[in-house]
């Protein structure tokens, strides 16, 4: 489920721990921060961060933004993993993304009884949703909308400061059916967002690897996240190449893993699948896009004009018809490319992952009870 501010059917993926039964009932009625008074009614899902449920305003509204009937509301137990000793991290990186293109808009926060609570703009179905009541299935033409748009979306993230580290179906939401937002996209689910920029220095942020700080969503992480190295940019768009093949052909190879060694098992199995087998059933730019952003530099600067471009021979030219919204992208195509020409591009970038034998470390951390802890390190030859 991607937690924040939607619609969406899909529960809390592998790896959330469910809090219920350990925490306080849900309010009845939220009001905070000058907010209208909401009435809270069914449960839209929830993530490792929160439970999201319908808000429903008691008296008055317009049916839009923070006069809206409808909301959707993130409850927080002040004693979750997502709050250190005070309001969910989440928050300020909502704060810092304010008006980010393709970001919800959140209306009012506040604490409620054992609760932090956001009110947000309502939103419709994940693509997780929308490609599972289509048959578990998605046309060329409408993968590669949303393509184009995601990256707009990340490229908007990333001017910011910040990776959204958890890439995924789950967290891209679409519009409320009905409006005239409908088939525009959003990315969600903010409490695992880092900074890759320093705000002091304006700088890259250092690269660091720590074997057992696994941050993500198993299927859709970058090999990079399975190693424990700092999150930047690349991951975010390796995280959005597997989201795109999954949507068009509705399984990765590394689906399936189970136990303790699944995230060794899912990285290694990553590594030492080339693009021309992850893509080998979908149009050529999947392949291209996938080939480009895991082979990108720690702190390379996407091109994400030409990343884009790489989709707009599956896209029809009415942008009035197409299935999603693609506005965002358009405006990324008409920006002046920021990064080498093609053929310096080639140069300066050296292949690294083609799905050939390569030997790397990967760390096992296998979580047993609080007091109990250990960490395997094991050489893994990928070939």
């Amino acid at each position: 489920m991607a937690d924040s501010g939607g619609v969406s059917a899909n529960n809390a993926a592998a790896g959330n721990d469910d809090e219920e039964g350990n925490t306080a009932p849900f309010p009845e009625t939220v009001q905070i921060g000058g907010s209208p008074e909401y009435r809270v009614e069914r449960k839209l899902g929830k993530g490792g961060f929160g439970h999201v449920f319908v808000g429903r305003r008691l008296t008055g509204g317009n049916g839009r933004g923070a006069g809206a009937h409808e909301v959707a509301i993130k409850f927080e137990h002040n004693t979750s993993k997502g709050c250190n000793y005070g309001p969910p991290y989440e928050w300020h990186v909502y704060s810092a993304l304010g008006g980010t293109h393709g970001v919800p808009k959140v209306h009012y926060k506040g604490r409620q009884g054992d609760y932090y609570v956001m009110i947000m703009d309502m939103l419709g179905p994940s693509l997780w949703d929308s490609w599972n009541s289509a048959g578990q299935t998605m046309s060329s033409e409408m993968v590669a909308c949303i393509a184009a748009e995601a990256i707009s979306i990340l490229e908007s993230m990333h001017s910011k400061g910040y990776v959204h580290g958890d890439v995924k179906p789950e967290n891209f939401l679409l519009g409320q059916p009905g409006t005239p937002q409908e088939k525009k996209l959003f990315l969600v689910d903010l409490g695992l967002a880092t900074k890759w920029k320093d705000p002091a220095t304006q700088q890259h942020v250092d690269y660091d690897q720590r074997p057992d700080a696994f941050r993500g969503t198993v299927r859709y992480a970058s090999a990079h996240a399975h190693l424990g190295r700092t999150a930047s940019r690349r991951d975010d768009l390796e995280s959005l190449a597997y989201t795109l093949v999954f949507l068009h052909r509705g399984r990765l190879p590394w689906q399936g893993y189970q136990g303790d060694n699944k995230s060794f098992l899912v990285c290694k199995r990553k590594m030492s699948t080339s693009p021309d087998i992850l893509c080998g059933l979908c149009p050529q730019p999947f392949k291209l896009f996938l080939e480009t952003v895991v082979n990108m530099k720690f702190d390379e600067e996407p091109n994400y004009s030409k990343l884009i471009s790489l989709f707009d021979v599956l896209i029809g030219p009415n942008p009035s018809i197409r299935p999603i919204n693609t506005d965002g992208a358009q405006k990324v195509g008409q920006k002046r490319s920021r990064l080498l020409n093609d053929d310096d591009d080639s140069n300066a970038r050296k292949k690294i992952r083609l799905g050939v034998p390569a030997t790397q470390w990967i760390s096992v951390y296998n979580s047993r009870s609080p007091m109990k802890q250990s960490t395997t390190i094991m050489w893994l030859t990928i070939g």
